[in-house]
């Protein structure tokens, strides 16, 4: 059994860097989840990536964004470690309902939004969980992704009109297959 004076000095030696880290790992789950596409793929990553912070949190700037810093470390090992499986949206599909599940439960609404979002292509998707779920601006996103602002912007334009396609196809006439033109006079 361990000792409370030595459960009193563990708990508080911990630095205010690391309680901020360990406050954002519900966040990099969340994201991971839908990077990977598969729960066990997730957790590996988000170890990974709080493995490497830990052992680079020297490298965090003090007073920079640790959640950007995160991500971006996240987003480094989902790319390099090319943890995406080749046909994971049919393996996401076949999964993401159990058999007899009760439509009306409420779940499928959420359902939806999930397979929608796995359909979209992974750059998008990234774009639009970082800006919309994560609620980094647009700069945190270009310094995670590695892109510029104005290629962050397309990107969530594209994402959003996708999942709009997705989730409502007979909301609008047929998918364009490019920007609407309007004439103007």
């Amino acid at each position: 059994m361990i000792a409370p004076a030595t459960v009193s000095s563990t708990v508080h030696g911990v630095s205010p860097a690391h309680e901020a880290l360990i406050a954002l790992i519900p966040r990099l789950r969340r994201y991971a989840r839908f990077l990977c596409a598969d729960a066990a793929a997730a957790d590996d990553l988000v170890q990974d990536t709080l493995e490497r912070a830990c052992a680079r949190l020297a490298q965090w700037r003090a007073g920079s964004d640790l959640r950007a810093w995160l991500f971006t470390i996240m987003h480094n090992l989902f790319v390099s470690d090319g943890r995406r499986p080749r046909h994971r949206f049919e393996q996401a599909a076949e999964g993401d309902v159990e058999a007899g599940a009760d439509p009306t439960s409420g779940w499928e609404a959420a359902l939806d939004l999930a397979n929608a979002l796995r359909a979209l292509p992974e750059a998008q998707r990234q774009v639009l969980l970082l800006v919309a779920f994560e609620d980094l601006s647009y700069e945190q996103v270009a310094t995670v992704v590695g892109v510029p602002v104005g290629t962050v912007m397309s990107r969530l334009s594209r994402a959003r009109a996708g999942l709009h396609a997705l989730l409502e196809p007979a909301a609008g006439h047929a998918p364009r297959s490019g920007p609407r033109l309007r004439v103007l006079k």
